[in-house]
């Protein structure tokens, strides 16, 4: 009876996900329009000029968003420059060749020998060497938060105790409060995979939560704490319910963007793949809604070389998951008279 019951539950579960599966599809971009970290309008062009070993657009780029101190773009652009440098740099040579003093070149530059030291197995002992680089981009424009935040992983790399990272961090939030990078960068070295816990991670992440503006990407911070206590195995309860809070919280804080935006795409990415662990199906599937065609590398690469292939499976995934709980039959359709004996 209990084997017949169970292969009872199966085929309706089967028969659930086969009724509600594609309908399920509605708001969702079909696989072939996703893209993997695809650049905005501004970023496109630049990076475009730069495969032709040009600079003057990333340069044109940079410039505005320290004329108008945008950080926050700021930080995302010098580092997908510096991540289409590390295998292309002709570009920024010549850059650099002819604005041995720009700010923004520097910061590209400082940028890129952080990224190149941290693939190295000699990672400690290459950044130390990258040190005046850094500060030559901190000098570059004393309001700019962004060479902090470079600043902020370098300690992370060369394994620079608390008292440094604080004064690092003073440094950081005295420029900009409330500025995105640098408290990411912040929570990575107060993890428990680097130099703090998961109690400091999670504090450090609600202490800038509660501070932050409400459309501020800072506020959606726990959700990292959070992935961060996912990565190093089962969480117990009291984690267990932190995780789920933090998850509601930046559940508020995509709300508050449109829906396909790419500015709060990577949150949304990482805040999809902590309600699927969790196995909150439905908002997760309204999460990769909002998302639209906008997959990020993070947190993807965190398990596997194919981040745009895991992102398209565990989408397909989530929707055969909200499938498979949803009534077989509408109540539209056991509604009304359907014969005398009905």
């Amino acid at each position: 009876m209990v084997r017949t019951m169970s292969l009872l539950r199966a085929l309706i579960s089967t028969a659930r996900m086969v009724r509600h599966t594609p309908q399920l599809s509605a708001g969702l971009p079909p696989d072939h329009e996703v893209l993997l970290d695809a650049p905005d309008d501004r970023l496109g062009p630049a990076l475009v000029s730069a495969a032709l070993g040009e600079y003057e657009q990333a340069a044109k780029v940079l410039a505005a968003t320290r004329e108008t101190a945008a950080w926050e773009d700021r930080d995302r652009y010098v580092m997908r420059l510096a991540a289409f440098a590390h295998g292309r740099d002709g570009w920024l040579a010549a850059w650099l060749h002819a604005a041995p003093h720009d700010p923004d070149a520097l910061l590209v530059r400082a940028e890129l020998a952080v990224r190149r030291a941290w693939d190295s197995p000699a990672r400690a002992e290459l950044l130390r060497e990258t040190g005046p680089l850094i500060d030559a981009a901190a000098d570059g424009d004393p309001r700019d938060p962004v060479p902090w935040r470079v600043a902020l992983d370098h300690a992370r790399g060369t394994h620079a105790p608390h008292t440094a990272f604080e004064a690092l961090w003073a440094q950081a939030v005295r420029r900009s409060p409330h500025h995105y990078g640098c408290h990411v960068a912040a929570l990575q070295y107060l993890s428990a995979h680097w130099y703090g816990s998961h109690q400091e991670c999670f504090d450090f992440a609600e202490n800038a939560a509660r501070d932050a503006l409400p459309e501020s990407l800072v506020r959606a911070l726990p959700v990292r704490a959070a992935f961060s206590r996912l990565l190093s195995g089962t969480p117990g309860a009291v984690h267990g319910d932190r995780i789920d809070t933090a998850a509601d919280l930046a559940i508020t804080v995509s709300a508050r963007y449109e829906a396909g935006d790419p500015w709060p795409a990577e949150v949304r990415n990482l805040l999809a793949y902590v309600l699927v662990e969790r196995g909150r199906w439905a908002a997760a599937l309204e999460q990769f809604r909002l998302i639209g065609p906008y997959a990020t590398s993070f947190p993807w690469t965190s398990f596997t070389d194919d981040p745009l292939g895991l992102f398209l499976e565990t989408r397909d995934g989530v929707r055969i998951q909200v499938a498979s709980t949803m009534p077989l039959r509408n109540r539209a359709d056991r509604g009304g008279s359907h014969g005398h004996y009905a």
